[in-house]
Parts: structure tokens; sequence; C-alpha cells
């Protein structure tokens, strides 16, 4: 019989992609789109690309030399993550930038893995990054998200079957790259505390040029997302 360290070792391995026009592929696309465009669903999920925006700000914010000290989550689809550095500088705009790209980019990125038998793995980063977040939160309801979500991938990691792991991790991945637009569509209506507003404040730079970045970006991530959806649907 395997050690508990053996079988957590063998399902960080990745397996086999999956199969050109898998016949679940088409499923795992119609489940993400419609939790997009379905009203019950979207306002159900949409808490999902709150958390990847704001675990953006975080992980970014970090990487540039900043502490992420506070993550909070609010069930309007609003959010704040805290991180404290300098008042101005480069850091903080970069910081501040990446909340709307992230779900796009990271979506791309998870259906890619995905398609290439590499959802065990990510499933199990993504417990890990979850766990570290959850010392950051800041509100019940951001806890309550947040332990909900670890419980979702620990479970998928640990029980869910090579097929079943890559079918979750495209549809997330698909429903993170929509979800992008409908975030950025929604930030054109926001107020002075938005981000490119923000960004504005810190760089003279007008708001729709910052705008305008977030539509670049989301759009090289959706171009370079159409190779795994294609697989997925069999085209």
């Amino acid at each position: 019989m395997e050690s508990w360290w053996e079988q957590a070792w063998a399902r960080l391995q990745p397996v086999a992609p999956v199969p050109d026009g898998a016949t679940s592929g088409l499923v795992v696309l119609a489940v993400g789109v419609a939790a997009l465009v379905v009203p019950p669903l979207w306002r159900a999920s949409r808490v999902l690309v709150t958390v990847v925006h704001e675990l953006g700000h975080g992980l970014v914010g970090v990487a540039v030399g900043r502490r992420f000290t506070g993550l909070v989550l609010r069930a309007d689809m609003s959010g704040h993550a805290v991180t404290v550095g300098r008042a101005r500088g480069g850091g903080l705009v970069l910081s501040t930038w990446a909340g709307y790209p992230a779900p796009a980019v990271v979506g791309a990125v998870a259906l890619h893995l995905a398609t290439a038998g590499w959802a065990g793995p990510v499933l199990a980063a993504t417990t890990a990054v979850l766990l570290a977040a959850l010392v950051r939160v800041r509100s019940l309801y951001t806890s309550v998200v947040v332990v909900a979500l670890v419980l979702a991938t620990a479970s998928l990691w640990w029980w869910g079957d090579p097929l079943l792991r890559a079918q979750a991790l495209a549809g997330l991945g698909l429903f993170l790259l929509l979800g992008a637009w409908r975030h950025v569509g929604a930030v054109l209506h926001a107020g002075r505390g938005s981000d490119p507003a923000v960004l504005a404040r810190l760089t003279r730079v007008p708001a729709a040029l910052w705008v305008l970045s977030f539509v670049v970006v989301l759009a090289g991530a959706s171009w370079w997302a159409l190779a795994p959806v294609r697989l997925l649907s069999g085209w």
C-alpha cells in the first residue's frame, strides 16, 4: 500500500494530455460560458474572478518588493487587496495595474496547462496559494470564500481522476478568461476609486489609456487561449 507521501507525489505528476476533441470538451466549454451569461450563475460565481483579480494585485505587489497584508472580498463583485510599500513609484503602479489583466492571463494559462496534462500540479499549487492568502483575509465573507475554494481545489486534486481535474481546470480557465472581459466592461462605469482612476492619479496618464492597456492584454490572452479551446471543442 502506498504511503500518503507517495500518493501525494503521484498526484503531483503530469499525465497524458487531453485528447483532441474529447467527448466532454464541449460540455466543459458550455458550462464555462453558461456560468458567465446566465445571470443567477454569474452572480454566484463571479467572486472567482474577483479573487484572481485581488490576488493579482497582491502577488505582483510581492514580486515588485511590496508586502501583501490584506485581502477583502465583497458579495457585489468588488474587493480590495492591501499592499504596503512606497506611496508612489513603479512598484505601486504595476501592482495596481495587475488586477484586471490577472483573470485573463490566469485563465489562458489554466486552459493550456489543463489540456497538456498538468491539472494535478496546478490544482495543488492553487491550493497552496489560497492557503497562503487565507492568513491575509480581513472579513468573514472573505474567509468563507477562500476556505470554500481551498476545500474545492484540494478535494479535486486528491480525489478527482485526471480527466475530471483537466475538465474542471479548463472550465475554470475559460470562465476566468471570459469573466475578465465582463470585469473590464464594468470598470468603464466605475468611479474615482477604480484601478484606472487610481493609476491616472499616480501617473497622470489618462484612465482611458489604462483601460486600453487592459483590453490589449485580454485580447492577447484570448488569442493565445484559442488553441486549447479548439482542442477541447474538436474544431
